[in-house]
Protein backbone atom coordinates (compact mmCIF):
# COMPACT_ATOMS: atom_id res chain seq x y z
CA UNK A 1 0.00 0.00 0.00
CA UNK A 2 1.33 3.44 -0.96
CA UNK A 3 -0.22 6.43 0.74
CA UNK A 4 -1.83 9.26 -1.13
CA UNK A 5 0.30 12.39 -0.66
CA UNK A 6 -1.77 15.32 0.57
CA UNK A 7 0.08 18.14 -1.16
CA UNK A 8 -0.21 21.28 0.97
CA UNK A 9 1.44 23.43 -1.68
CA UNK A 10 -1.28 22.62 -4.21
CA UNK A 11 -4.11 23.04 -1.71
CA UNK A 12 -2.68 26.34 -0.47
CA UNK A 13 -2.33 27.61 -4.03
CA UNK A 14 -6.03 26.93 -4.61
CA UNK A 15 -6.93 28.81 -1.43
CA UNK A 16 -4.71 31.76 -2.38
CA UNK A 17 -6.44 31.91 -5.76
CA UNK A 18 -9.81 32.14 -4.00
CA UNK A 19 -8.48 34.84 -1.66
CA UNK A 20 -7.01 36.87 -4.53
CA UNK A 21 -10.42 36.96 -6.19
CA UNK A 22 -12.08 38.09 -2.95
CA UNK A 23 -9.41 40.73 -2.27
CA UNK A 24 -9.94 42.19 -5.74
CA UNK A 25 -13.69 42.20 -5.20
CA UNK A 26 -13.32 43.95 -1.82
CA UNK A 27 -11.10 46.60 -3.36
CA UNK A 28 -13.53 47.16 -6.23
CA UNK A 29 -16.45 47.54 -3.83
CA UNK A 30 -14.83 49.59 -1.07
CA UNK A 31 -11.42 50.84 -2.24
CA UNK A 32 -9.92 48.97 0.73
CA UNK A 33 -6.84 46.79 0.50
CA UNK A 34 -6.35 44.39 3.44
CA UNK A 35 -3.17 45.04 5.41
CA UNK A 36 -1.01 42.74 7.55
CA UNK A 37 1.67 43.93 9.97
CA UNK A 38 4.32 41.38 10.95
CA UNK A 39 6.35 41.94 14.11
CA UNK A 40 9.78 40.32 14.15
CA UNK A 41 12.01 40.55 17.22
CA UNK A 42 15.66 39.57 16.88
CA UNK A 43 17.54 38.00 14.00
CA UNK A 44 16.58 34.33 14.12
CA UNK A 45 17.14 33.05 10.54
CA UNK A 46 14.18 30.66 10.60
CA UNK A 47 11.78 33.37 11.81
CA UNK A 48 13.09 35.72 9.14
CA UNK A 49 12.36 33.12 6.44
CA UNK A 50 8.87 32.47 7.81
CA UNK A 51 8.01 36.19 7.83
CA UNK A 52 9.41 36.65 4.32
CA UNK A 53 7.29 33.76 3.02
CA UNK A 54 4.18 35.20 4.64
CA UNK A 55 4.86 38.60 3.12
CA UNK A 56 5.26 37.08 -0.34
CA UNK A 57 2.02 35.14 0.07
CA UNK A 58 0.26 38.41 0.94
CA UNK A 59 1.69 40.16 -2.09
CA UNK A 60 0.57 37.30 -4.34
CA UNK A 61 -3.08 37.85 -3.41
CA UNK A 62 -3.04 41.65 -3.28
CA UNK A 63 -2.75 42.10 0.50
CA UNK A 64 -0.49 44.91 1.71
CA UNK A 65 2.11 43.66 4.17
CA UNK A 66 4.89 45.32 6.15
CA UNK A 67 7.42 43.87 8.58
CA UNK A 68 8.30 45.77 11.76
CA UNK A 69 11.60 44.74 13.33
CA UNK A 70 12.89 45.13 16.86
CA UNK A 71 16.39 44.20 18.05
CA UNK A 72 16.94 40.97 19.97
CA UNK A 73 17.44 42.93 23.20
CA UNK A 74 14.20 44.90 22.85
CA UNK A 75 12.30 45.35 26.11
CA UNK A 76 8.76 44.28 26.83
CA UNK A 77 7.84 47.97 26.92
CA UNK A 78 9.25 48.54 23.43
CA UNK A 79 7.31 45.55 22.08
CA UNK A 80 4.12 46.73 23.78
CA UNK A 81 4.55 50.22 22.35
CA UNK A 82 4.93 48.82 18.83
CA UNK A 83 1.85 46.62 19.18
CA UNK A 84 -0.15 49.57 20.53
CA UNK A 85 0.83 51.68 17.53
CA UNK A 86 -0.19 48.92 15.12
CA UNK A 87 -3.49 48.46 16.93
CA UNK A 88 -4.21 52.13 16.21
CA UNK A 89 -2.98 52.03 12.59
CA UNK A 90 -6.00 51.68 10.29
CA UNK A 91 -3.78 50.57 7.37
CA UNK A 92 -3.34 47.21 9.09
CA UNK A 93 -6.30 44.92 9.63
CA UNK A 94 -4.18 42.08 10.97
CA UNK A 95 -1.17 41.83 13.28
CA UNK A 96 1.18 38.86 13.33
CA UNK A 97 3.74 38.46 16.11
CA UNK A 98 6.31 36.00 14.84
CA UNK A 99 6.98 33.35 17.49
CA UNK A 100 9.04 32.36 19.31
CA UNK A 101 10.09 35.63 20.87
CA UNK A 102 13.47 35.98 22.62
CA UNK A 103 13.40 34.23 26.00
CA UNK A 104 13.37 37.43 28.06
CA UNK A 105 10.05 38.56 26.51
CA UNK A 106 6.62 37.41 27.69
CA UNK A 107 4.82 35.91 24.70
CA UNK A 108 1.44 35.71 26.42
CA UNK A 109 1.53 39.39 27.32
CA UNK A 110 2.43 40.31 23.75
CA UNK A 111 -0.37 38.21 22.28
CA UNK A 112 -2.92 39.62 24.73
CA UNK A 113 -1.87 43.16 23.82
CA UNK A 114 -2.99 42.67 20.20
CA UNK A 115 -6.44 44.09 19.46
CA UNK A 116 -8.69 40.97 19.17
CA UNK A 117 -10.15 42.50 15.99
CA UNK A 118 -6.67 42.23 14.44
CA UNK A 119 -5.71 38.83 15.91
CA UNK A 120 -5.27 37.05 12.58
CA UNK A 121 -3.09 34.39 14.25
CA UNK A 122 -6.13 33.36 16.30
CA UNK A 123 -4.09 33.14 19.50
CA UNK A 124 -5.68 35.90 21.61
CA UNK A 125 -7.78 34.62 24.55
CA UNK A 126 -10.84 36.26 22.99
CA UNK A 127 -10.32 34.33 19.75
CA UNK A 128 -9.66 31.09 21.63
CA UNK A 129 -12.75 31.57 23.76
CA UNK A 130 -14.99 32.25 20.76
CA UNK A 131 -13.65 29.14 19.08
CA UNK A 132 -14.38 27.00 22.14
CA UNK A 133 -17.92 28.35 22.21
CA UNK A 134 -18.40 27.75 18.50
CA UNK A 135 -18.83 31.47 17.83
CA UNK A 136 -17.54 33.28 14.72
CA UNK A 137 -13.98 34.50 15.12
CA UNK A 138 -10.42 34.06 13.97
CA UNK A 139 -9.34 30.42 13.96
CA UNK A 140 -5.70 29.62 14.78
CA UNK A 141 -3.87 29.18 11.51
CA UNK A 142 -2.21 25.78 11.83
CA UNK A 143 -5.27 23.96 13.25
CA UNK A 144 -7.44 25.62 10.63
CA UNK A 145 -4.95 24.53 7.97
CA UNK A 146 -5.14 20.93 9.19
CA UNK A 147 -8.94 21.07 9.04
CA UNK A 148 -8.87 22.44 5.49
CA UNK A 149 -6.41 19.76 4.32
CA UNK A 150 -8.81 17.09 5.57
CA UNK A 151 -11.93 18.68 4.09
CA UNK A 152 -10.42 19.59 0.73
CA UNK A 153 -8.86 16.13 0.36
CA UNK A 154 -12.15 14.34 1.03
CA UNK A 155 -11.44 13.22 4.59
CA UNK A 156 -14.26 14.83 6.56
CA UNK A 157 -13.48 14.44 10.29
CA UNK A 158 -17.18 13.93 11.13
CA UNK A 159 -17.67 10.65 12.94
CA UNK A 160 -13.96 9.81 12.79
CA UNK A 161 -11.66 9.08 15.71
CA UNK A 162 -8.93 11.71 15.58
CA UNK A 163 -5.88 11.17 17.77
CA UNK A 164 -3.68 14.23 18.27
CA UNK A 165 -0.21 13.68 19.70
CA UNK A 166 0.75 16.99 21.27
CA UNK A 167 -1.08 19.43 23.55
CA UNK A 168 0.47 22.81 22.76
CA UNK A 169 -1.56 26.01 22.90
CA UNK A 170 -0.74 26.66 19.25
CA UNK A 171 -1.68 23.30 17.71
CA UNK A 172 -2.83 20.43 19.93
CA UNK A 173 -5.39 22.09 22.19
CA UNK A 174 -7.04 24.37 19.60
CA UNK A 175 -7.12 21.62 16.98
CA UNK A 176 -8.94 19.33 19.40
CA UNK A 177 -11.47 22.07 20.12
CA UNK A 178 -11.94 22.81 16.43
CA UNK A 179 -12.49 19.21 15.35
CA UNK A 180 -15.02 18.42 18.06
CA UNK A 181 -17.25 21.42 17.26
CA UNK A 182 -20.81 20.70 16.16
CA UNK A 183 -20.32 22.30 12.76
CA UNK A 184 -18.97 21.45 9.27
CA UNK A 185 -15.38 20.29 9.57
CA UNK A 186 -15.96 19.07 13.13
CA UNK A 187 -18.07 16.40 14.80
CA UNK A 188 -15.05 14.15 15.34
CA UNK A 189 -14.28 12.07 18.42
CA UNK A 190 -10.96 13.48 19.60
CA UNK A 191 -8.26 12.00 21.80
CA UNK A 192 -5.31 14.18 22.83
CA UNK A 193 -2.08 12.41 23.81
CA UNK A 194 0.99 13.84 25.49
CA UNK A 195 4.12 12.91 27.43
CA UNK A 196 2.10 11.36 30.27
CA UNK A 197 -0.03 9.17 27.99
CA UNK A 198 0.39 5.51 28.88
CA UNK A 199 0.92 2.95 26.10
CA UNK A 200 0.95 5.64 23.43
CA UNK A 201 1.14 3.22 20.46
CA UNK A 202 -2.00 1.46 21.69
CA UNK A 203 -3.84 4.78 21.53
CA UNK A 204 -2.46 6.01 18.21
CA UNK A 205 -3.33 2.71 16.50
CA UNK A 206 -7.00 3.46 17.22
CA UNK A 207 -6.92 6.59 15.07
CA UNK A 208 -8.80 6.97 11.82
CA UNK A 209 -6.95 10.29 11.54
CA UNK A 210 -3.63 10.66 13.35
CA UNK A 211 -2.12 14.12 13.87
CA UNK A 212 1.53 14.37 14.92
CA UNK A 213 2.31 17.69 16.60
CA UNK A 214 4.94 17.14 19.27
CA UNK A 215 8.04 18.63 17.64
CA UNK A 216 10.13 15.44 17.79
CA UNK A 217 11.54 14.23 14.47
CA UNK A 218 10.44 10.73 13.47
CA UNK A 219 8.53 10.15 16.72
CA UNK A 220 5.56 8.47 15.02
CA UNK A 221 6.75 5.14 13.67
CA UNK A 222 4.96 2.60 11.51
CA UNK A 223 4.04 0.35 14.44
CA UNK A 224 2.06 3.25 15.92
CA UNK A 225 -0.22 3.66 12.88
CA UNK A 226 -3.26 1.61 11.91
CA UNK A 227 -3.28 0.39 8.33
CA UNK A 228 -5.42 2.71 6.24
CA UNK A 229 -5.24 5.69 8.62
CA UNK A 230 -4.89 9.29 7.45
CA UNK A 231 -1.72 10.82 8.91
CA UNK A 232 -1.25 14.57 9.30
CA UNK A 233 2.30 15.64 10.16
CA UNK A 234 2.41 19.11 11.70
CA UNK A 235 6.02 18.85 12.87
CA UNK A 236 8.85 20.67 11.14
CA UNK A 237 12.29 19.97 12.56
CA UNK A 238 15.85 20.66 11.48
CA UNK A 239 17.86 17.46 11.35
CA UNK A 240 21.63 17.49 10.81
CA UNK A 241 22.53 16.16 7.36
CA UNK A 242 26.10 16.52 6.15
CA UNK A 243 25.06 15.54 2.62
CA UNK A 244 23.02 18.76 2.26
CA UNK A 245 24.61 22.05 1.30
CA UNK A 246 22.97 23.77 4.29
CA UNK A 247 24.13 21.01 6.63
CA UNK A 248 20.59 20.05 7.61
CA UNK A 249 17.26 18.87 6.23
CA UNK A 250 13.69 19.41 7.31
CA UNK A 251 11.86 16.46 8.82
CA UNK A 252 8.44 15.98 10.34
CA UNK A 253 7.33 14.18 13.46
CA UNK A 254 6.45 11.11 11.37
CA UNK A 255 8.91 8.46 10.13
CA UNK A 256 7.65 9.16 6.64
CA UNK A 257 8.53 6.23 4.36
CA UNK A 258 7.53 3.35 6.67
CA UNK A 259 4.35 5.13 7.75
CA UNK A 260 3.45 6.01 4.15
CA UNK A 261 3.59 2.30 3.36
CA UNK A 262 0.71 1.71 5.81
CA UNK A 263 -1.35 4.89 5.67
CA UNK A 264 -4.12 5.70 3.23
CA UNK A 265 -2.98 9.32 3.04
CA UNK A 266 -0.21 11.42 4.53
CA UNK A 267 1.10 15.00 4.49
CA UNK A 268 4.77 15.51 3.58
CA UNK A 269 7.31 17.73 5.34
CA UNK A 270 8.03 20.19 3.90
CA UNK A 271 5.10 20.98 1.62
CA UNK A 272 2.27 19.79 3.84
CA UNK A 273 0.77 21.78 6.68
CA UNK A 274 3.28 24.65 6.49
CA UNK A 275 1.86 26.25 3.31
CA UNK A 276 -1.65 25.76 4.64
CA UNK A 277 -0.80 27.68 7.81
CA UNK A 278 0.26 30.67 5.70
CA UNK A 279 -2.86 30.38 3.54
CA UNK A 280 -5.10 30.53 6.61
CA UNK A 281 -3.20 33.56 7.91
CA UNK A 282 -3.96 35.56 4.79
CA UNK A 283 -7.54 34.26 4.81
CA UNK A 284 -7.91 35.63 8.34
CA UNK A 285 -6.42 38.95 7.21
CA UNK A 286 -9.02 39.24 4.47
CA UNK A 287 -11.73 38.38 7.01
CA UNK A 288 -10.42 41.08 9.38
CA UNK A 289 -10.60 43.67 6.60
CA UNK A 290 -14.15 42.66 5.77
CA UNK A 291 -15.17 42.95 9.42
CA UNK A 292 -13.67 46.41 9.63
CA UNK A 293 -15.86 47.57 6.75
CA UNK A 294 -18.93 46.14 8.49
CA UNK A 295 -17.99 47.95 11.72
CA UNK A 296 -17.68 51.25 9.89
CA UNK A 297 -21.08 51.03 8.23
Amino acid sequence: MTARILNGNELAAAIRSEIAWDVAELFADTGMRPGLAAVLVGDDPASDVYVRNKRRACEDVGIFSETFRLPADATQQQLTALINSLNANRAFHGILIQLPLPAHLNESSAIERVDPRKDVDGLHPVSQGRMLQGEPGFLPCTPSGVQQVLLRSGYDPAGQHVVIVGRSNIVGKPLAALLMQRRPGGNATVTVCHTRTRSLPDVTRQADILVAAMGVPGAITADMVRKGAVVIDVGINRVDDASRRRGYRLAGDVDFDPVAAKAEAITPVPGGIGPMTVAMLISNTLDAARRSTDANQ
